[in-house]
């Protein structure tokens, strides 16, 4: 029959070499004998293989050739993505100060656009002025040509009229203070003076 204490552990079988008997008090855990391969422990074991078999991939098939080729490569490429980033940068700042020299042109053409048509615009107001006045001048001459022309016109038709009044005046004096001898007196006079 089994043992209480002992039946939570696992079933050893006994070889030949485990004649040892270990007495274990009860509440203790016994001591574990690692095995050993003349006399160096497993993770010693472990270490020298992995040391011969870095030699041999190293030594032999030339891996570390690989690994510092591909390394290498990646080296390479990290180098060509840093100068490609770098001229991207590059062109980037320069686009960068093509724009801010742009805008600047542009902020400066639109002053001086904006001062030059301040400037037609003072030219054109001067120029409407100036206009003005002269066609005011020209029309205040023209009215005063205008009145001056009626004045004479109405100089010229009052001379005229009073003209014909005083030839209707005289002819009726003449007419009615003369007669046949005043004129032949008259007449004689006249030719005696030519």
């Amino acid at each position: 029959m089994a043992n209480p204490e002992t039946s939570d552990l696992p079933e050893v079988f006994a070889t030949d070499a485990a004649d040892a008997v270990v007495e274990v008090e009860p509440g203790q855990a016994g001591e574990h004998i690692e095995p050993s391969l003349l006399g160096l422990e497993p993770y010693q074991w472990v270490s020298i293989a992995m040391v011969a078999l870095l030699l041999i991939a190293f030594g032999m098939m030339k891996v570390h050739k690989t690994i510092a080729g591909g390394l290498d490569g990646k080296i390479a490429a990290i180098k060509a993505n840093l100068d490609e980033a770098k001229q991207l940068r590059a062109e980037a700042e320069a686009l960068r100060e093509e724009y801010a020299a742009k805008i600047a042109g542009a902020e400066k053409d639109a002053e001086a656009m904006l001062e030059n048509a301040r400037r037609e615009a003072d030219g054109i107001v001067a120029k409407a002025e100036e206009d003005t006045a002269a066609m005011i001048a020209r029309r205040e001459r023209m009215a005063q040509d205008k009145i001056a022309a009626a004045e004479r016109q109405a100089i010229a038709d009052l001379k005229a009229r009073a003209a014909d009044a005083s030839t209707a005046a005289a002819a009726q004096l003449i007419a009615a203070n003369h007669d046949a001898a005043a004129d032949k007196a008259l007449a004689d006079e006249v030719i005696a003076n030519i």
